[in-house]
């Protein structure tokens, strides 16, 4: 097994290695500039999983944030039969693409 890491960023969880490419929430880091994950919950050297109580310290998990956009509308429609009430809201999250450059345990 390939060395991987799992970091949380933006209340979600993500399982990531070197070279992989994500999308997050937004982060307010410029296109360009490299950033630390953190907290890394858990770490494996594709051997051993060490598993953080709640998370690891002295790891690193560097990404290069590659560029900011907008996903896809999520169209949330409610209607009550027989009752004339319908409500159509539209969303677009913002989202961050990064790229994994390394993970240092």
């Amino acid at each position: 097994m390939e060395p991987y890491a799992v970091v949380e960023t933006g209340s979600k969880q993500y399982r990531v290695k070197a070279g992989d490419v994500l999308n997050v929430e937004l982060l307010p880091v410029e296109p360009g500039k490299k950033i630390d994950l953190a907290p890394v919950l858990a770490v494996s050297d594709g051997k051993d999983l060490k598993v953080g109580t709640p998370d690891i310290k002295g790891t690193k998990v560097t990404a290069t944030v590659v560029k900011h956009f907008r996903d896809d509308k999520i169209v949330a429609f409610r209607t009550k039969r027989r009752k004339n009430y319908q409500r159509k809201v539209g969303h677009r999250q913002e989202l961050t693409l990064l790229k994994i450059e390394a993970i240092k345990a």
